[in-house]
């Protein structure tokens, strides 16, 4: 599967975000109005958010009324983010990647 141009500045925010903690993983979401806000996995003894779910939270957190798309990378579809982003948009677009970048089957 080829990104799109937005879908492809999804997985460079998600990359980036990844890279910033240095694990394996990121996320990153489009909401409706087109803004993008990216994330990564937060593991603490209080806290503990997927990435996708940190991106999200974010977007909500900063006034976005739904979502267009979500793209996790390094990540599995059972992520707990993509039932969040269904939740709050149903006809969201989810692309989840492997490690290297490449768009895995839905």
């Amino acid at each position: 599967m080829t990104l799109d141009d937005e879908d492809a500045k999804l997985l460079i925010l998600a990359r980036g975000a990844a890279g910033r903690t240095g694990g394996g993983q990121g996320a990153a979401v489009r909401d409706t109005d087109g803004r993008t806000y990216a994330g990564a996995p937060v593991e603490r003894t209080h806290l503990t958010l997927t990435a996708l779910q940190v991106a999200a939270a974010t977007a909500l957190a900063s006034g976005a009324p739904g979502f267009e798309a979500g793209l996790l990378f390094g990540g599995s579809a059972d992520d707990a983010g993509i039932a969040l982003l269904h939740e709050i948009s149903p006809a969201a677009t989810v692309i989840v990647t492997d490690p290297a970048g490449h768009v895995k089957e839905n």
